[in-house]
């Protein structure tokens, strides 16, 4: 049986409407509803050019090369950088003619609206595949799968990669997403990758149009790619911090990444609404009572978010 895919829309943060709820302004809040990394990579010192030229091909290149490296792309496939992994999430339904997809789901539900909109339905066996590697909220990593159209999402992956799928992506029909928000901590310069089939990167290129990625974005983006110590102590730190969660909450821990931890509570609505009252914002999910998912804290975070679950 098949279903139309819905379009709801569920994320971390929203923290204005916690404010508004709960009271106090944004700089008042401690937001742990994300899976972004608390301590950002350093941005490095740039040049007016960032700011007052057109980007020029030279600093994609620059960009692109140091994606290549970085992970370890193969000769085959192209790689693509762009304004956000949600801008590529949101294009790549319109690679292929509407039909069916396969979403493992739980899972980010931006790719399922993202299908719908382009009139694809949800179904098993489908000729598009879309796996978020590893899983939003469980953290689960999965196996092979195969479908014309196969959609990689690793926007996690980068706490582990050993376990990308990217020595796969010249295969035809493959794209693996990257995003670069999460592991380096900036969100908000929105920019992320597409690695694979090089006649459906072209594609997407083409949708994006001229000048996709801002210089400063450019220039971040290379600076931090090319950066394998920082990334290295990153993972380690990473790694550590969440190990220390995870004996803070206590919480049987039902999966996540290094970047994020889901716990099974009691009554998740229950425990965001007291950490709420601490001006602390978790993540709960519509269709569990019990997972509770949250970010890391950083610095002075650790000693907030004992003493609210203390109180």
């Amino acid at each position: 049986m098949t279903a139309r895919t819905g379009t709801t829309r569920d994320h971390g943060g929203g923290v204005d409407a916690a404010a508004a709820q709960y009271g106090g302004t944004r700089a008042d809040w401690l937001d742990l509803s994300t899976g972004i990394n608390p301590r950002p990579y350093p941005i490095p010192q740039l040049s007016a050019d960032c700011w007052t030229a057109l980007p020029d091909r030279t600093a994609a290149a620059a960009l692109e090369d140091a994606a290549r490296r970085f992970w370890s792309v193969p000769e085959g496939a192209a790689v693509l950088a762009a304004p956000g992994a949600s801008a590529l999430i949101a294009r790549i339904p319109s690679l292929a003619p509407p039909g069916a997809v396969t979403i493992r789901q739980p899972t980010y539900n931006e790719h399922a609206a993202a299908f719908a909109a382009e009139g694809w339905t949800l179904a098993d066996g489908a000729a598009a595949s879309v796996v978020v590697h590893p899983n939003n909220p469980d953290g689960r990593l999965w196996d092979r799968h195969r479908a014309p159209l196969q959609i990689v999402d690793e926007s996690f992956c980068d706490v582990m990669p050993d376990a990308s799928a990217i020595a796969r992506a010249a295969e035809p029909g493959m794209i693996v997403l990257k995003s670069f928000g999460k592991f380096w901590g900036l969100a908000g310069l929105r920019l992320g990758f597409a690695i694979g089939d090089p006649a459906l990167i072209a594609r997407l290129a083409g949708m994006l149009g001229p000048w996709p990625v801002s210089g400063p974005a450019l220039a971040i983006g290379a600076a931090a790619l090319t950066d394998e110590g920082w990334a290295r102590e990153t993972r380690a730190r990473l790694a550590r911090d969440a190990a220390r969660l995870d004996a803070l909450i206590g919480a049987p821990v039902v999966g996540g990444t290094t970047l994020f931890r889901l716990y099974a509570v009691d009554d998740a609505a229950a425990w965001q609404a007291r950490l709420a009252r601490h001006r602390i914002w978790s993540r709960i999910f519509p269709y569990s009572r019990t997972w509770l998912r949250l970010g890391l804290p950083d610095g002075p975070g650790w000693d907030r978010l004992e003493k609210a679950l203390l109180a």
